[in-house]
Order: structure tokens, then sequence, then C-alpha cells
């Protein structure tokens, strides 16, 4: 029996995909429980009408990252910290000061697509990249700490 799932199932498939299982598991499981529904020229339209909004969405959320990637180039982010006898900083600037930094000069990043494995503690220019789209489309930033006056 050849059945659409709806949801990942273990050791058969993911969701969307067209999988051939036994008869008794596909009625008695997949679809009592709301995992997949039976293939049929009907349900197939349908699968493959979603898949072609899934493929528009997709390629519109694309668009926008290279925008965004765009509005980065050239952007350069200014922060000060405090600093003592030898150059030992005092703080550090993490990914939600950047973020807030970007969202007061109008563009909008989430935190978790900034790829900083550490706070930045150190004077200078660090040269920050964001994950605008599944790894596909990054941007790049640069932070320039210096000290206080």
């Amino acid at each position: 029996m050849k059945v659409i799932l709806l949801k990942d199932v273990k050791k058969v498939g993911r969701k969307d995909e067209v999988k051939e299982v036994s008869d008794g598991y596909g009625r008695n499981y997949l679809i009592k429980n709301g995992l997949a529904v039976a293939y049929t020229k009907g349900s197939s339209a349908v699968l493959n009408k979603q898949m072609e909004q899934k493929a528009e969405e997709e390629a519109e959320l694309k668009a926008q990252a290279e925008v965004i990637k765009e509005q980065l180039k050239g952007i350069t982010i200014d922060f000060t910290l405090s600093s003592g006898k030898g150059g030992n900083v005092f703080g550090s600037i993490s990914t939600k000061q950047i973020v807030a930094a970007l969202a007061q000069k109008g563009i909008k990043v989430e935190k978790r697509k900034i790829d900083l494995p550490q706070s930045i503690s150190a004077l200078g220019i660090t040269r920050v990249k964001v994950d605008l789209y599944r790894g596909q489309v990054i941007g790049e930033i640069v932070v320039r700490v210096s000290e206080k006056g």
C-alpha cells in the first residue's frame, strides 16, 4: 500500500514523502493515527500543490535574505568598553547587543542567526557572519570595539 506521510515517522520516512508500507501497518497505524493518508490521484495532486507552494515560499524567503545581505554590506557597528592597565577589557559584546544595534539601523535579524562562538571581549575589529538563510545566504558585519575615553 502506498501512503503519503503527513509527519516524520521513525524508520519509515519524512513528511510529504510517498512510501510503500504493508497494508496492515498503513491502515491500522499510520492512517488511523493521522500520520499518513492513502496515496490516490486526489491526494497526490494535493501533495504536488503543497510542494509547489512550499517551493514558492522558500524562494521568497531566500530573496528576502539576499536583500538583507546587501543591507549588511559595509555596515560597521561601534561599541565601547572600559579597559584597565595592560589592555585588559572589562565586559564583552554579545549577540544580543549586536541584534539591538542592527535594529537601531533598521535591520531585523534573529539572535540565533548570528555566528558568534563566544562574546567579543577584545578591542579592535571583528568580522561577524550572519546566517540569513539555511547556510545558503551568509552576510557579514563588522563590529568595532574601542576603548572608553
